[in-house]
């Protein structure tokens, strides 16, 4: 397909792979608990309960990248609508695993829009008043979103998009957060494992820290990019209790941080690599309605987040997403076998 404009994309990163093993931390201190002394009244956790959870989500890995010289936009975008997240929580431990079935609206529209593939597994430890997490996502194949500003001629819902079958994108990805308010829950509307009944708020503080490869094998390029993101999120978040069981909660998260990125390149014979490092900048904000009793908990999120950094004084990465999550999820006792198999971390 003849756009008018030639793409080839440069894709940058960094410094090597971050991500340690750190299942070794749940045997520290994870059975002291908190030491700052939590209000009943304000909350109940539900750590000795087994929580079963499904989430829905619209959000998506998007890249927008703007030339400022002649105002174009290059949107690429993986041919997915919907994302099942299924995830189990129990005491000081959480796992979810993320696909895109069929039946969600996975890659439809093949014939235009190409086929994506998208794989996602996260893990969480609960120590106290810190919450660490780690991620591994992978997601391949994308198309040109905005096919209508490199082709005037092109016609939406007949004309196949300018696809990239072979970009693959991969993170390894970790976040450390603080919650500086013990009578807040923040679990209680990001991992729904404690019950907040009373209004209350509080700072948390992240710091998000991750690497990320992006691979592209088309049009006679063979580059592969490597970069490694650090940045801190000074978020402040509430939960106001409508009702015994029903509330409503937001936050706001703006972030700053730093990429270091290296590129390498191989068009035909020459091989290029480059490295760069940038200053990054993030804001996020959430509302969240959800309701919560001792067995069932449910509810709807909507997000918005912005990002963006300056690759060079004529050009700009940016990516902003608005998007949904729908949950579900049953607490229950958890099976004799499985509680002796968590004594010797939980002394319960």
């Amino acid at each position: 397909m003849n756009t008018g404009t030639e793409f080839r994309p440069h894709l940058r990163p960094s410094s090597g792979l971050v991500l340690i093993c750190f299942s070794f931390l749940t045997t520290l201190g994870i059975s002291q608990g908190d030491s700052t002394q939590r209000d009943t009244t304000y909350l109940v956790p539900y750590l000795d309960k087994i929580i079963v959870k499904a989430n829905l989500e619209t959000q998506t890995d998007e890249y927008q990248y703007l030339n400022e010289d002649d105002g174009t936009r290059l949107h690429l975008i993986p041919n997915n609508v919907y994302r099942l997240f299924l995830s189990l929580d129990y005491e000081f431990l959480g796992v979810s695993v993320g696909v895109v079935p069929k039946f969600l609206g996975a890659n439809s529209d093949e014939g235009l829009k190409g086929e994506s593939s998208f794989t996602d597994y996260r893990f969480r430890f609960f120590l106290g008043k810190w919450v660490q997490a780690l991620e591994y996502s992978k997601v391949s194949g994308y198309y040109v979103k905005n096919m209508g500003d490199f082709a005037p001629d092109w016609t939406e819902g007949t004309d196949p998009y300018l696809q990239f079958s072979n970009l693959t994108s991969s993170k390894y990805g970790m976040s450390t957060s603080y919650v500086f308010n013990p009578n807040f829950s923040y679990r209680n509307i990001v991992y729904q494992n404690e019950w907040q009944k009373k209004s209350s708020g509080s700072f948390v503080a992240t710091l998000f820290y991750d690497y990320n490869t992006f691979t592209f094998n088309e049009l006679d390029i063979d580059s592969k990019e490597r970069f490694f993101n650090i940045r801190l999120a000074p978020s402040y978040y509430y939960t106001y209790v409508l009702h015994e069981n029903w509330f409503v909660s937001g936050n706001l998260s703006p972030s700053l941080g730093i990429r270091f990125s290296q590129n390498t390149t191989l068009d035909g014979t020459v091989t290029d690599i480059d490295t760069d490092s940038y200053f990054t900048r993030s804001i996020s904000t959430g509302l969240n309605l959800g309701y919560s009793s001792k067995k069932v908990i449910f509810g709807a999120n909507l997000t918005f987040n912005s990002s963006w950094y300056n690759e060079g004084q004529n050009s700009r990465t940016e990516n902003d997403q608005f998007y949904g999550v729908l949950y579900v999820g049953y607490r229950f006792e958890p099976p004799t076998l499985v509680k002796k198999l968590f004594k010797p971390f939980t002394g319960n």
